[in-house]
């Protein structure tokens, strides 16, 4: 969760190569993985590279009768899997974790070529952290406990312990391509589930490469499917299928209220938008928020859901903190060829994210903002989604990019008078997903903490900043989701509690 130290800008005419692993020389047509096979569909989406322009083939655009496929089968295959011990399914976590690691260096390629991510600064942390996935989900599954409760009968034992729940749903963004299905699909499966996927189709080639990798290593067929397709078909036919047990969802509030409904009554995991408010209070160490702005604002070219997307400020130290943030900007941001070293900032994903980045900054201009560095697209790149590092002051709250989420590189800056102003814009977002604040004085940040509707705040850290074990999530009643992700916290919510009473006689 690091943005690299840079040296030198990079050449916009780099040389871009494609990686081996997954064969994409030759626009190749990749399969999907049902009941242990790779099948392919008639219709076919076109894969290409946002890091330059390339097809890198062609991936299959399943429908709801391939959906009904791959939840037969996993629900075929599920008893017997949820009746392995907790330490077999750890080891079999364990094997695909190997696999990934064995594959560390296709998978990051793809990644930066599939998603856009710089290759050294972030693809290569994707990866290893996608490891670890399956490997803390294998060992949080060996701890799962249940308890012994008293009965009202001297001659009666109760046992209460957690149970798989059947088929798992699996729906995810393109952002995080394997992270994200990493930390649904690892706990579902550690846990005793079947699973279903379907991914982002802007990102459906690494999709191919993960399954690859969980298919490889040696899971009874059924156990892990994926289903390629658009959202409205198969991810919708996985949420309303009878035949899946629980859904876990991660993307906007507009889709994940639209999986909620159908999948009204099932075991519900909806990790939603967020609108990443980052405090700078007027006794903050203004290097240092500033340095973690980078994070903040520019890790993943700022499509993350726990991405700054309104910075505020105090009125006391906003005009040094715009001058120290728009230096570090200019001086360690590198926006260029995502498989350089040097490379810091890759190109946006896809044109219907940079459209809206776009009418966000082009809008907040247009409003009485004003640009501190960027403002816009960059030219001279092999495709039109790369995008300028853009700090912006002047912000208000009447702004769209003050009150949604902008999804890419940009740091809009607002002036607030106190933390109670700034708590009070905070309560007025109908997200509640993650704050940042900075203070000095760590009782004060604390309480700021305490009083902030966040599912999740750091002090002194970017917003960007969460570990993978802890239980992350938005606030109740926000748009930001339902349930906890993380560690143990997935456990628990792609399990459930059964009761067995023991007569003694």
């Amino acid at each position: 969760m690091r943005i690299a130290s840079v040296r030198t800008k990079p050449s916009v005419a780099a040389t871009f190569t494609m990686p081996e692993m997954i064969q994409l020389e030759g626009a190749p047509d990749f399969s999907m993985l049902i009941d242990g096979r790779w099948v392919s569909a008639e219709a076919r989406m076109e894969a290409w590279s946002p890091a330059t322009g390339e097809q890198l083939g062609t991936v299959s655009e399943g429908t709801r009768s391939d959906v009904g496929s791959a939840v037969s089968a996993a629900a075929s295959a599920w008893r017997r899997w949820s009746e392995a011990s907790a330490f077999d399914r750890a080891a079999a976590m364990e094997r695909i974790a190997e696999t990934i690691r064995s594959r560390r260096d296709e998978l990051a390629r793809v990644l930066t070529l599939d998603q856009g991510k710089p290759l050294y600064a972030e693809s290569y942390d994707e990866v290893d952290e996608l490891a670890e996935y399956f490997v803390m989900a294998g060992e949080d599954a060996k701890r799962m406990e249940g308890s012994m409760p008293a009965s009202v009968s001297s001659t009666k034992r109760v046992l209460v312990y957690r149970v798989s729940r059947g088929v798992v749903g699996v729906i995810t963004p393109w952002n995080w391509p394997y992270t994200m299905p990493a930390e649904l699909i690892a706990p579902a499966l550690a846990a005793g589930n079947a699973v279903v996927w379907a991914p982002a189709p802007s990102t459906s080639v690494c999709a191919v490469a993960l399954a690859q990798c969980i298919q490889e290593s040696d899971l009874p067929s059924g156990i892990f499917n994926m289903v390629t397709g658009r959202g409205p078909v198969v991810g919708d036919e996985i949420a309303g299928h009878r035949g899946v047990q629980a859904v876990s969802f991660i993307g906007s509030i507009e889709t994940g209220n639209k999986v909620a409904q159908r999948a009204a009554g099932k075991a519900l995991l909806l990790e939603m938008g967020g609108n990443g408010p980052f405090i700078v209070l007027d006794d903050a160490d203004l290097e240092a928020a500033a340095e973690a702005s980078l994070e903040a604002g520019f890790l993943c070219a700022g499509q993350s859901c726990t991405a700054g997307e309104r910075w505020l400020v105090a009125d006391q130290v906003h005009d040094s903190f715009v001058d120290t943030i728009g230096g570090i900007v200019a001086e360690r941001v590198r926006l260029g060829d995502p498989l350089a070293q040097e490379t810091t900032l890759g190109p946006l994903n896809n044109e219907v994210t940079a459209t809206k980045v776009d009418r966000h900054v082009v809008g907040a201009l247009a409003s009485g903002a004003s640009t501190v560095t960027g403002g816009g697209r960059a030219e001279g790149y092999p495709t039109n989604l790369y995008y300028q590092p853009t700090v912006l002051k002047d912000v208000t709250a009447a702004m769209e990019i003050a009150s949604n989420e902008t999804f890419g590189p940009v740091i809009p800056i607002s002036s607030v008078s106190d933390e109670n102003e700034a708590l009070e814009i905070i309560r007025s977002s109908p997200y509640g997903l993650l704050t940042a604040v900075w203070t000095r004085d760590l009782g004060r940040g604390l309480r700021f903490a305490e009083k902030a509707d966040a599912g999740w705040v750091n002090i002194n850290e970017s917003s960007n900043y969460w570990e993978s074990h802890l239980p992350f999530g938005g606030r109740s009643t926000s748009g930001s989701g339902v349930g906890r992700v993380g560690g143990r916290h997935t456990l628990e919510t792609f399990t459930e509690l059964k009761t067995v009473v023991i007569n003694l006689g």
